[in-house]
Formats: C-alpha cells, sequence, structure tokens
C-alpha cells in the first residue's frame, strides 16, 4: 500500500500580524513545518502552533529560514557557511526547547524559501546546513526536494530522511522549483493541484512544466500555508490521494 505525508509550512504569524490558517491546516495535514523566528514566527506563536499541533496528533517539523521577516526569508542571502550553520543551530535548538516545553518532539527539520532553493542546486551549502542539524538531533528526518543536489547530499550523509514534492509549485526539468516571479510559479487551482499529485505519486516522478518526468522517490507532499487557497488545496490532494486508495500518515 502506498503511503505519504502531508506537509505544511506554518506559524508564520508574527505579534498581532497573521499569516495563514494554521488551525484549520491542521485538521488535514500530518506534519507541520514550524517557523522557528527568523523569517517568520516568535516564541509565542511557536508555542502556539505546536501546541495545536499535538492535541491534533500532526507531527512537528522545525522550519528554519534566512534572517529575513521584511521578505519572509524569500529573498536570496549571501552568508558564510559557518555563519548559515550557526542559524540551523540557533533555530533547531528553539524548535527542540519549545516543542518539549509543549509536550512533545521535533521529528523532522526542512529549510524554508530562498535558503532552499539556493540549497537544492549548492551541495556545499546543503551538506553544511544538515550535518550542522544532525550535530543537534542525530536522529531528525531531513526533508529534502526529491530529485536534486538535497537529496545526493543526505543519501551521502546516510541519515533519516523524506523526499518532498510540491501540490502548488510548479517544476523545472531538473526537479528544482520554477522561480516565484515567473508566471505559473504558483498554483492556484485545487484541482488542478491535486489531479497533478496523484498522478505523480502513482508514476513515482515529478512531472515537469514542460511535461518531463523525473522518477523520483516521493514521501511527502507541501502545500504552502500562506496563500488564500491553501486550506482547499490540502482537502482536495488529501481527497484526491485517498480516493486512489493512496493512504495519508505522518512519517
Amino acid at each position: 500500500m502506498t503511503k505519504v505525508d502531508l506537509n505544511a509550512d506554518m506559524g508564520e504569524s508574527f505579534g498581532p500580524w497573521v499569516m495563514g490558517q494554521d488551525a484549520a491546516l491542521l485538521d488535514v495535514v500530518t506534519s507541520a513545518n514550524i517557523a522557528c523566528g527568523f523569517h517568520a514566527g516568535d516564541p509565542d506563536v511557536m508555542a502556539e502552533t505546536m501546541a495545536m499541533a499535538i492535541e491534533k496528533g500532526v507531527g512537528i517539523g522545525c522550519h528554519p529560514g534566512f534572517q529575513d521577516l521584511q521578505g519572509f526569508g524569500r529573498r536570496k542571502m549571501h552568508v558564510p557557511l559557518p555563519t548559515l550553520q550557526n542559524w540551523i543551530r540557533y533555530q533547531l535548538g528553539a524548535s527542540l526547547s519549545m516543542a518539549k516545553a509543549a509536550g512533545g518532539t521535533v521529528r523532522h527539520l526542512k529549510i524554508h524559501g530562498a535558503w532552499s532553493n539556493m540549497a537544492m542546486a549548492d551541495e556545499a551549502m546543503a551538506r553544511a546546513c544538515y550535518e550542522a542539524a544532525l550535530e543537534i538531533a542525530p536522529e531528525i528526518v531531513i526533508m529534502v526536494l526529491s530529485g536534486t543536489v538535497m537529496e545526493k547530499v543526505v543519501r551521502d550523509l546516510g541519515c533519516n530522511w523524506a523526499g518532498e514534492i510540491f501540490a502548488d509549485r510548479a517544476y523545472n526539468d531538473d526537479a528544482t522549483l520554477v522561480d516565484r516571479s515567473l508566471p505559473g510559479a504558483v498554483i492556484h487551482d485545487a484541482d488542478f493541484a491535486a489531479e497533478r499529485i496523484v498522478n505523480m505519486v502513482k508514476s513515482g516522478a515529478i512531472v515537469a512544466e514542460s511535461g518531463k518526468q523525473i522518477e523520483t522517490r516521493i514521501d511527502t507532499i507541501c502545500c504552502h500555508g500562506d496563500t488564500p487557497e491553501a486550506v482547499d488545496i490540502a482537502k482536495r490532494v488529501r481527497a484526491g490521494l485517498e480516493a486512489e486508495g493512496i493512504t495519508v500518515t505522518k512519517l
């Protein structure tokens, strides 16, 4: 029986500014990638989001991002690798502490935004970041973009990892994501998103915008939490998978 995890980025509100529909998403997804205060979130938001995830039986993940609140972590930053490693250690440490205080555990780590986009094409960056995380939490599951340099790195490291595809993003022929500045990069049609994800999971391959199929391992599917259609897309994707006999469950 085919099984997949369904994850979403959340905990991205900051003080009185609300981002996303976390409570509704937690009724649908099986894993939550919770921001750590660098690209979004704050200690109160982390605590509240983790408590909701634990109550609803959703797996908690650390979602480190660039130190870029204004740009929501979606602007490229050129930072020395030792500093990036410290940013990983700092944010993962905060996640581990907050989860423990809430009565839960952090099971996975997934890098956010522009940092992720850079790491999926930069082997040295990906390796440095993942090694920093594994120093602190050797058993943690590293979520990587399937079919990219990230996957090569975690295979080389021999760590626990999960291959991820995106329900709401278009792909290039090398399995990287189409830049958000380009038309069609972000998918807003929930029915289309569900149909393409079911096809990808059943065929075990990413389907690029060009139609090219890239065979890859698929363990988890991401629905971004900050788009207006986020909850609808997550619901349609889950329903579409389950209609095909695919079990949606935590990693």
